[in-house]
């Protein structure tokens, strides 16, 4: 990933910050500057909770190049607090059974490194079970 890139996907990648439609008010992750409900001009900032639960999963066996290191690994689609849904890599899984309507939250974790051993460590979002109250 370019450098400027990176940074131009900062907030998206480590706050998970979308938009927010001023006609409809509908949520928008990513974001698009028009929003996908009513058509309108949305480029109004908003940060989303990074609550949510699992809508769908898979797991993955063969990684694509680039995440070797991380397989087996399980991806998911996350239906957000506020209503979008975002594709994401599940973490901290531990022995957890991965279920559909699980509650999980947003963490910041290293998504790969871009380059050889002095290249550069790209971080974003990643999705974790929410811990038990005790």
């Amino acid at each position: 990933m370019e450098v400027p890139r990176h940074w131009r996907l900062k907030k998206q990648r480590y706050a998970l910050v979308g938009e927010v439609c001023p006609h409809c008010d509908a949520k928008i992750f990513p974001p698009r500057d028009v929003c996908p409900e009513c058509n309108g001009e949305a480029k109004t900032p908003y940060t989303f909770s990074g609550k949510g639960e699992i809508y769908s999963f898979t797991r993955m066996n063969t990684a694509p190049a680039g995440f070797e290191e991380q397989s087996p690994y399980t991806v998911a689609l996350i239906k957000l607090q506020e209503g979008p849904i975002v594709t994401a890599q599940l973490t901290d899984l531990g022995e957890s059974d991965v279920q559909i309507g699980m509650p999980v939250e947003m963490v910041t974790r290293k998504l790969r490194s871009d380059g050889d051993d002095r290249g550069m460590l790209v971080y974003g979002y990643k999705f974790r079970p929410v811990m038990a109250a005790h």
